[in-house]
């Protein structure tokens, strides 16, 4: 009835005859989750629209007339899980106090069909339960892990489970105890499984601890998980970031989809755009979580596309990283909302068409004028491809200021560990750019289909925007176009910051149809977007020069400024750290 309604709602907002509604739909995946980074003192990690909207301090007494707003919003799209606090997680979250604080939330939220998550760190039975060891397989922990889930239920009788992220960038976990992560996710889907509960497990293994050689970091995730598949318990998701590497602007999708059959996965993806501008640029992140789900993963032959491939599981789910905040606007900026309102409609159908949502979106938050809807839907389903662009084109990724994430920044190369810097990331040199990841390299093509793995081993037939990604590449290339590698590369740049040009072109035109506060906001933060994607061509093509040593190609401005100055940006404050 809930769903039901709110699909009503959209027709009358979209302007369709009433009288000729006749829908039928129903959610095609079972769970639908926004997890929240959100820390205990109100910061959010990865966050750029404000402090958390859970007032921790105030709980459980005031709830706050937003925590309705905020469940009634993602009942409107058809979300009904929250994951309260960040997925590095503090044992705090799991004591008496903070599980009456998340009783309220859960109170706040029942109603509009939301039922909260608590991410649990992995050694809470040591830091309180004040056991000697975390050990999963130690009848003591298990019981305690029993134990504090029956509290929680006597709490919050439909709480949802755990999420849980475990041996990855410092977190404790089942692997200091020489256990497996299907060992470590299974004690804890033991203590849920007779209230119902789930565990999602994350695959986003990045080992905190320099490993001792270079190792191909996309690599991981598959090597820890796929030798796993079926030992999980069915009440286990296995959480799988949508690339292999990290919410890059674009990604091949992750071969673990597809490779592990008898074991639950659980897409995530990233709506907080740690890595896609962040607050201010318009970046519409539906068109990215559409390509993930259409990709195809050649598991069972042509047409095994990822959503699919989820759909028919014992057990279903999708995760998005939320992007909300205290902002008035929710999530930084009117246009970031369509990222979270994107994510619930493909939650619900991931075989939905994210240019169809961007319609419906735009049409409902401005108005159903086709003058207005039909530019917004073309800027938005534009907006993902322009960011890749004048970000990381043809395959290249995690190029961006270390740490922060803010900007470009591809002459890192001092850190510690090598998979740190973004040399790493590119490999530049006199030869050329980019990977290798086939058999005569760190061969991570061997992790796909045999189909794929075909197609991805030969630089010719490799699609072109994973190009860089599988191979390194020679800056005399030929491409599809007939340019060189080094002016196509060239070239993608420009392209991205006209593609921005013609964002902030479009937009000005649509001002008679939008009102004057958000019209001046989206209009600012395009002209920051354009600084930026500027930044982002000159910067990366003065220092990729210094290895092609070859002029720019007719039409792409020199940059302006030296190297050196680019090099000596800093951003101490970034938000979101």
């Amino acid at each position: 009835m809930l769903y039901g309604t709110f699909a009503l709602i959209r027709e009358i907002q979209l302007g369709h005859r009433l009288d000729a509604v006749n829908l039928r739909s129903a959610p095609k995946l079972k769970l639908r989750v926004l997890d929240h980074w959100d820390n205990l003192n109100g910061h959010i990690e990865r966050g750029y629209a404000g402090d958390s909207l859970w007032d921790w301090w105030k709980l459980p007494d005031y709830k706050d007339p937003r925590y309705s707003d905020y469940a009634r919003a993602n009942a409107s799209v058809g979300i009904n899980g929250a994951v309260l606090n960040n997925v590095n997680a503090v044992a705090a979250s799991l004591t008496p106090d903070y599980i009456a604080k998340a009783a309220a939330l859960a109170d706040v939220f029942r109603p509009w069909g939301i039922r909260v998550y608590l991410s649990a760190r992995f050694s809470a039975p040591i830091e309180l339960g004040h056991l000697k060891t975390a050990d999963p397989l130690d009848p003591q922990v298990a019981a305690w892990w029993k134990a504090k889930a029956d509290e929680i239920y006597r709490a919050i009788p439909d709480f949802g489970g755990f999420l849980v992220k475990a041996n990855s960038e410092g977190q404790p976990g089942p692997q200091d105890y020489g256990r497996t992560h299907a060992d470590g996710a299974n004690v804890l889907a033991d203590a849920v499984r007779p209230h119902g509960g789930v565990v999602m497990y994350r695959a986003f293994v990045y080992a905190a601890q320099d490993q001792g050689k270079v190792v191909d970091r996309t690599m991981q995730a598959y090597e820890s998980f796929k030798p796993l598949d079926g030992k999980f318990a069915d009440n286990v998701l296995v959480q799988v970031k949508n690339g292999p590497l990290d919410f890059q602007p674009r990604e091949p999708f992750s071969p673990l989809f597809g490779a592990m059959p008898k074991t639950n996965l659980m897409p995530e993806v990233q709506l907080t755009k740690e890595y896609l501008g962040q607050a201010t640029h318009l970046v519409y992140v539906g068109a990215l979580i559409d390509e993930v789900l259409h990709s195809d993963t050649f598991a069972n032959g042509t047409g095994s596309t990822i959503g699919k491939l989820i759909e028919n599981q014992k057990l279903t789910g999708i995760a998005g990283v939320a992007n909300t905040g205290t902002d008035r606007d929710w999530s930084g900026s009117s246009f970031n909302q369509a990222d979270w309102y994107a994510f619930g409609r493909l939650a619900w159908d991931p075989e939905a068409s994210a240019r169809d949502i961007a319609a419906d979106w735009a049409a409902m938050t401005f108005t159903p004028d086709p003058a207005l809807v039909k530019p917004v839907t073309e800027m938005m389903m534009t907006s993902r491809e322009a960011v890749v662009n004048y970000m990381t084109p043809l395959g290249l990724a995690h190029i961006m200021g270390t740490g922060h994430h803010h900007g470009p920044a591809p002459w890192v190369h001092e850190l510690a560990r090598a998979e740190w810097n973004p040399v790493y990331y590119h490999r530049a040199d006199a030869v050329g750019i980019g990977v290798d990841r086939t058999a005569t390299g760190t061969n991570a093509i061997a992790q796909y289909a045999p189909p794929l793995r075909k197609q991805l081993a030969n630089v010719a037939t490799t699609p072109e925007k994973f190009l860089l990604w599988f191979h390194h590449v020679p800056w005399d290339y030929r491409m599809k176009s007939g340019r060189s590698l080094w002016d196509e590369l060239a070239l993608h740049y420009q392209t991205g910051v006209e593609q921005v040009m013609a964002m902030q072109t479009q937009w000005r035109a649509l001002k008679p149809f939008v009102d004057a506060e958000r019209f001046e906001k989206t209009d600012a933060f395009l002209t920051i977007q354009l600084q930026e994607a500027e930044w982002w061509r000159d910067a990366c093509l003065e220092y990729f020069q210094t290895f092609s040593k070859r002029p720019l190609p007719a039409g792409v401005p020199a940059p302006a400024h030296p190297l050196s100055y680019y090099e000596a940006l800093d951003f101490p404050y970034a938000p979101g750290r």
